[in-house]
């Protein structure tokens, strides 16, 4: 079995646990779909599906990503039709 490497001391994180993180849009997947970042600790949190924050775990990112392409696919086509 690994061993993991014990966690550092942060401040930011202390910070953040007594008075709460400070997010800010770090990424618009869709326009009601964002990707967030504490200023503080950096903490990465997502939109979910029903509407709750939760953190931005490898298969979210990997999920916001297929779903940003087929948003960007959608709106090109859409534009398109439109002229």
């Amino acid at each position: 079995m690994k061993e993991r490497a014990p966690k550092k001391f942060s401040f930011a994180k202390v910070f953040c646990s007594i008075f709460g993180h400070k997010l800010r849009v770090s990424k618009n997947v869709t326009d009601h779909v964002h990707e967030y970042k504490c200023e503080k600790c950096g903490m990465e949190m997502t939109d979910t599906a029903n509407g709750f924050l939760a953190r931005l775990t490898p298969k979210f990112k990997e999920t916001n990503d297929y779903i940003a392409k087929i948003h960007q696919r959608r709106k090109r086509k859409h534009y398109a039709n439109a002229s």
